[in-house]
């Protein structure tokens, strides 16, 4: 099979090595020049090792994900920090931490010993964790996370310090408009399965490097390469007027339907279209500053509280330089999930109101850290469509498409998951096997 994956993100490299693997002769085409995607290395200036476009978490959950590093020959051991699960705030005033016991056990010790909570609110967490069990995992599709929280009968203080935080981090939606069908299966996954699925991964290398730089190199990539026309038929497919047995389009949903419109309107596939169009996005925003002395967290990651009156809009601060295991400098990634008010800010002023949110907070430590230093560079990314919007309701696509010679993947497509890495990868390698039965997932 001459095969071709459009767009070299988490979802088409995933889809590259299973059709690769499954005997496809394999050409992807890439309108940029750094496979990964929306998650992908960068260079910039006053950072010695290269930046990612955005600061990423994985979590053990993620066994697809393993799995395809394994296969492409990257050792997730040697290149992710592995963590058992802890949330501490930089201002010492709350910490949820899991110790290393059977599930659900380690959940329970977690909730029970938190700081910060009440009794009542530690109770109230269990709570809502058996009731979401009862249910199946499955909310009501119509319900955001702020009515199920609602429903449980969840305390304010505990959605502050818990539930929103892990739903923006997640779903990158607030809670308040947040599907809680897509919630409650984070949940599901992570916290409520097998103790070292709730574990954090922290990328020890830029994401690139993490192993879509090895997948890449499998294949013909053609960088620099903008797909603009693609006619799909039963027996192959066009591409920019170039023959392939098979493709997968792996891009974003408003991208495909561009791409897309008039194919499906022949082929009276309007419905596909219409979701495709469908889709609202998120912004996420990541503050790398590098510091003028060496300076470390007391954690490599740590939640921040929010002061959107002074623009403390940042959720988590990454120690970079204890993740990248660098002794000799001060690095820090601010991440500020469902960002849509910073893209309308002056991009001094966001630095600015960040760096001093995490000095201000960090100052309050019970451990009396030392002062922050200046930062000596920073750089703000901001990724305008970095996922889809998470809502209640939304008619998201099958991999499949009306011609069995093309497929859909991305994190967009009906995963069950929100817009996360995993998600991605699930859907490429689902592709995959649309286009060849043969191009089986990678086994954990």
């Amino acid at each position: 099979m001459k095969a071709a994956v459009i767009g070299a993100g988490w979802a088409g490299l995933a889809a590259s090595v299973a059709l690769r693997e499954a005997g496809a002769k394999v050409t992807v085409f890439e309108a940029g020049h750094t496979p990964g995607g929306r998650a992908r290395r960068v260079f910039t200036g006053g950072f010695d090792a290269p930046l990612d476009n955005g600061q990423h978490l994985l979590c053990g959950a993620y066994r697809r994900t393993l799995a395809v590093m394994r296969r492409v020959g990257r050792n997730p051991d040697a290149l992710l920090m592995r963590r058992p699960l802890r949330l501490a705030s930089l201002d010492g005033r709350f910490r949820l931490s899991a110790p290393r016991l059977p599930a659900p056990l380690h959940l329970a010790a977690a909730a029970l010993g938190a700081r910060g909570l009440s009794w009542n609110e530690r109770l109230s967490m269990l709570r809502l964790m058996r009731g979401l069990k009862r249910m199946g995992w499955a909310a009501p599709r119509e319900w955001t996370v702020a009515q199920l929280m609602q429903y449980h009968a969840q305390p304010e203080g505990l959605v502050r310090q818990v539930w929103e935080p892990i739903c923006l981090a997640a779903l990158n939606t607030p809670v308040a408009a947040a599907s809680a069908a897509l919630f409650a299966h984070v949940l599901r996954d992570s916290l409520a399965g097998k103790r070292e699925h709730s574990d954090l991964l922290l990328p020890c290398t830029d994401l690139s490097a993490l192993w879509p730089d090895a997948a890449a190199r499998q294949v013909t990539m053609r960088y620099g390469s903008t797909v603009r026309q693609l006619r799909p038929s039963a027996d192959g497919i066009d591409i920019n007027q170039e023959r392939f047995d098979a493709a997968v389009l792996a891009i974003q949903p408003a991208h495909a339907a561009r791409l897309l419109a008039g194919p499906l309107r022949e082929a009276g596939a309007e419905g596909l279209l219409a979701a495709l169009k469908s889709f609202e996005y998120q912004p996420i925003a990541t503050l790398n500053l590098r510091l003028s002395a060496p300076w470390r967290l007391p954690e490599p990651m740590m939640m921040l509280r929010e002061d959107h009156a002074r623009g403390h809009l940042g959720q988590w601060v990454f120690d970079r330089a204890q993740i990248l295991g660098d002794a000799k400098a001060g690095e820090l990634a601010v991440v500020v999930s469902a960002a849509a008010g910073i893209a309308e800010t002056q991009r001094p002023q966001v630095i600015e109101a960040l760096a001093d949110q995490v000095a201000e907070q960090a100052s309050a430590h019970p451990a009396r850290l030392p002062p922050m230093p200046e930062p000596s560079a920073a750089e703000l990314f901001i990724e305008k469509r970095a996922t889809f919007a998470a809502v209640p309701g939304l008619s998201r696509p099958l991999n499949t498409t009306p011609w069995p010679t093309l497929a859909l993947a991305g994190d967009w497509t009906d995963t069950g998951y929100p817009g996360v890495l995993e998600g991605a990868v699930a859907s490429g390698l689902q592709a995959a096997r649309v286009l060849n039965p043969r191009a089986q997932a990678p086994q954990p």
